[in-house]
């Protein structure tokens, strides 16, 4: 295998580890800096040209893309994409990693355990925010940074409300996040390489700071990991769309909560407290993909006309509650069920036997009309009865159903 690991950092202990792990096992490797690519476009054509000389051929990419560079690095990732090398992590994965509000908006969506969060632009909405998270002390968190940078704790309301009043002043979006007390400075950090996590430590923080970062002074130490953190960290890295992760996690009340996600995690920490080789783990399935590469299901088969993939969402009284995958006769209009999604768990390929219950998702591919005319009509979510109604005589231009201008 000939690998390439782009880095604007050739000295750094991650990428010299990632290179001698490649070496040792036979590969061809070089470390290319980012921001020397040039990308060129003409139809039908995608090409790099690297220090003004054409790049040549690679069976992969192990993109190690800084916060600093991510809108380049990620141009640069997907033309490698639009080439047909494989990349251990692809744009669309490293974006939706960078962006700390997406990503827990992701993970939101897909019942993964997260931190209390809000995310608000008005002064008026900033008090209101941090009640609903659970009140002082609270986090304050930059929507891009890393290594700890740009998390705050604020141990008053008062105190929360001008530092989040400076932030926004200075054009930063900011989150407001539940402090998890139970947690005290400790955090899990996980490594996921595709579907399993190689090497996990907990990060315990020093003294009066909060922040739990070995980069921050904190002590990191080998954890062995229960099913529940293991699972909880591999699917939040396929969410995001990532082969190799590093899943940063709090131990609460009620279980794992995911903080961040690291689409370039440093591998000294890890490898140090634990003495696994994990950048041998990383190279290692990057040459498995290399020889057998995985398929992106939704680009491969809905080549066939009139065939695609699609969720099918079966709510309360559904003709289908109650049935098995078979009785259901999706299979005879052509409907083939991938997967199914009930809570938090993911059921790959499930058995024709298997009972469907109320709220569960099925990932299908088969023909497309057939799916559609399955869709019920779309139910308004339940609220909490704690939501006010608003009265009905309100100023004139402030009615609810009258389009916000600007």
């Amino acid at each position: 295998m000939k690998l390439a690991i782009l880095s604007c950092g050739p000295k750094a202990y991650s990428t010299q580890r990632l290179k001698d792990a490649a070496l040792q096992r036979g590969h061809k490797v070089k470390i290319l800096n980012t921001l020397k690519f040039a990308i060129d476009l003409q139809r039908g054509v995608p090409d790099l040209h690297y220090r003004q000389k054409v790049l040549s051929d690679y069976d992969a990419v192990l993109p190690r893309i800084g916060a600093s560079i991510t809108y380049y690095g990620t141009a640069v990732v997907r033309q490698f994409q639009e080439m047909d090398v494989f990349c251990a992590n692809t744009a669309h994965g490293i974006n939706n990693s960078r962006d700390k509000l997406r990503s827990l908006q992701l993970l939101s969506r897909h019942h993964i355990g997260i931190p209390r969060t809000a995310f608000v632009r008005d002064k008026k909405d900033v008090l209101p925010a941090i009640e609903r998270v659970g009140g002082a002390p609270v986090i304050i968190k930059l929507i891009e940074g890393t290594q700890g940078i740009g998390v705050l704790l604020a141990d008053t309301v008062k105190g929360a409300e001008s530092i989040i009043e400076l932030l926004q002043s200075q054009k930063q979006n900011v989150l407001i996040q539940k402090f998890v007390a139970e947690s005290k400075g400790r955090d899990i950090r996980a490594i996921v390489v595709g579907n399993r996590v190689v090497a996990a430590m907990r990060r315990v923080a020093q003294g009066q700071e909060f922040r739990s970062n070995v980069h921050r002074g904190g002590i990191a130490e080998a954890v062995e990991l229960s099913e529940e953190y293991k699972e909880t960290a591999v699917r939040a890295a396929q969410i995001m769309g990532l082969q190799v992760a590093g899943v940063d996690m709090l131990e609460s009340n009620t279980g794992p909560q995911v903080m961040e996600i690291n689409s370039s995690p440093g591998l000294e920490g890890i490898e140090s407290c634990t003495g696994l080789d994990v950048a041998g783990a990383i190279i290692e399935y990057i040459a498995a993909q290399v020889d057998f590469p995985e398929i992106d299901v939704r680009q491969r088969l809905t080549v066939s006309k009139g065939y695609g993939v699609g969720e099918i969402y079966i709510p309360e009284g559904s003709n289908f509650v109650g049935k098995t995958i078979l009785e259901t006769q999706l299979q005879e209009q052509d409907i083939n069920v991938l997967t199914l999604y009930r809570g938090s768990k993911v059921i790959p390929n499930p058995k024709k036997g298997r009972v469907l219950e109320a709220e569960d998702k099925l990932l299908c591919f088969g023909k497309m009309e057939s799916m559609r005319g399955m869709i019920p009509a779309k139910t308004r979510r339940r609220r909490s009865p704690a939501i006010m109604e608003l009265p009905e005589d309100l100023p004139e231009g402030n009615h609810p159903d009258e389009e916000a201008q600007g």
